[in-house]
């Protein structure tokens, strides 16, 4: 009897251990759940729901987007950011700027560091294969400055010498495709790369023209000898691969923007001190 009652005994706790456990795994699928659901949330509802909104700019690319003497974030970009972040959260001072280089901003969006990229992103069949690009805004090609003393004014002349360029730009790509001839010396920051011209590491610098332009009128003794080079492109904000509501309402508040005239305006404001009557402002944003 003792051996029949242990043995009843034995199956009555494992009955009892088998409900818990499957009370267990009911219970366990809940946090799933909750997990399903928070993953469900889209990048407007996320950012509402956070009450900033991150957009990741340059620190140190003027007249496009830099830190003034106070720590301010300014430029073009920055200006059009602002109003970005005023339609979405109704205040432009509901931004969080979040700083990048040109080598880190896919996997700023990647890792979900930012929610927009306006950091003077121009758009190539590369980066549209990992992030998508709204609506452009500004039109750009290749330049290069070079010391007066020294001009550089045709591609030829920097063979075998040493050109700089920061790390995953256009500069970058097109020359290390187009001329494997060219040494090139990369540079992760744009101060980098300019120090390294004005320290003479370099016959030249290639970049965006219309950074070099900008940044040789500061810099008296160097000139753009190349003022535009390879094919014209555009300039425009990126969102993280495949977030098309952020995509579409990102595109739809670009054409306000510019219907409303604040495209035009942020360019008086930020990049005609710059360029004066040296270029048409209709040559460099997009309509």
């Amino acid at each position: 009897m003792n051996i029949a009652i242990k043995n009843v005994t034995q199956l009555l706790v494992a009955s009892v251990l088998s409900l818990g456990l499957v009370a267990c795994n009911k219970n366990s699928t809940s946090p799933d759940k909750t997990t399903d659901t928070e993953k469900t949330v889209s990048t407007i509802e996320q950012i509402k729901k956070n009450g900033v909104i991150r957009i990741g700019v340059f620190s140190d690319k003027p007249p496009f987007g830099y830190l003034d003497a106070q720590g301010k974030n300014q430029g073009f970009d920055v200006e059009i950011a602002k109003h970005v972040a005023k339609d979405l959260l109704g205040d432009e001072n509901k931004v969080q700027f979040v700083l990048t280089e040109a080598a880190n901003r896919v996997e700023y969006l990647k890792a979900d560091k930012v929610d927009i990229i306006f950091a003077n992103f121009t758009v190539t069949p590369e980066r549209q294969e990992v992030v998508d690009f709204s609506k452009p805004y500004l039109k750009v090609s290749l330049g290069v400055v070079s010391p007066k003393a020294k001009p550089i004014t045709d591609v030829a002349q920097l063979k075998d010498q040493t050109l700089l360029v920061n790390k995953g730009t256009t500069a970058d790509s097109f020359f290390t495709k187009s001329h494997p001839e060219i040494k090139l010396q990369k540079y992760e920051q744009n101060t980098e790369t300019f120090d390294a011209l004005k320290d003479g590491r370099g016959a030249a610098l290639a970049h965006d023209n219309l950074l070099v332009l900008a940044w040789a009128k500061e810099n008296p003794n160097y000139t753009v000898g190349i003022t535009s080079l390879g094919q014209h492109d555009l300039i425009a904000p990126a969102v993280k691969k495949g977030d098309k509501e952020l995509l579409d309402w990102l595109n739809q508040d670009l054409e306000k923007l510019a219907k409303e005239g604040v495209i035009q305006q942020a360019y008086e404001k930020t990049l005609k001190p710059v360029y004066g009557d040296t270029i048409n402002p209709k040559d460099l944003l997009v309509e």
